[in-house]
């Protein structure tokens, strides 16, 4: 009976966390960064909001979860270059680039978050960050560096633009409008020339860096 009734508990906490945790991208995705409150999120979770602490150790926490949960490039894993040693990184370098466009495309929760770190110091998104950068650099050492060599920092640069205008097109087709360099992002075939480009730019620079 106590080893069911220990399960029973351990459910129910993940039960009740990941009412939390969806409070929290049902308010983000509705109000905004700025309806993020104790009060208001325990109501939308149906959970008391003493609970925040006891699973979370506050705010923080809870927002800290919620970003990693979300955040694409924090949930990267080296597992998934395996395959591709061979090439140095070639191929895991662009499906990584075009998983994370539609990634970002799709999830409006996580946009909102982008711009919420653009226009507000808060601990949680420069924990978001740090989460980033630090898996981003386990990458760039154990795939990138080994090919590229003295290069590396060409590649990192490149990547970097990369990456932040993937990240921009997809918030700038969500907010004030589609149509980006006379390509219409919001069709199918206005993203599949993004696509096609970061293609070429990644083929571009493993052939001439």
């Amino acid at each position: 009976m106590e080893r069911k009734s220990a399960a029973g508990s351990i459910r129910n906490k993940e039960r009740s966390k990941k009412k939390f945790l969806d409070a929290v991208g049902k308010i983000l995705k509705t109000k905004g960064y700025a309806g993020l409150k104790v009060n208001d999120i325990a109501t939308v979770a149906g959970v008391d909001k003493k609970m925040i602490y006891t699973y979370f150790g506050g705010m923080n926490g809870l927002i800290d979860e919620y970003i990693r949960s979300q955040d694409y490039w924090s949930n990267v894993t080296t597992e998934k270059m395996m395959p591709d040693l061979e090439s140095g990184g070639r191929l895991f370098t662009e499906a990584m680039l075009l998983e994370q466009y539609d990634y970002v495309f799709k999830n409006k929760e996580l946009q909102k978050l982008l711009i919420w770190r653009l226009s507000e110091p808060r601990k949680a998104l420069h924990n978001m960050t740090n989460a980033q950068e630090e898996n981003g650099e386990s990458l760039f050492k154990f795939i990138i560096e080994p090919h590229f060599g003295e290069k590396t920092q060409d590649f990192r640069a490149i990547t970097a633009i990369v990456i932040s205008g993937l990240y921009y097109l997809n918030m700038y087709s969500a907010l004030n409008g589609s149509v980006f360099c006379g390509i219409d992002l919001s069709t199918d075939e206005g993203r599949e020339k993004i696509k096609k480009a970061v293609s070429f730019l990644v083929d571009q620079t493993y052939e001439n860096l």
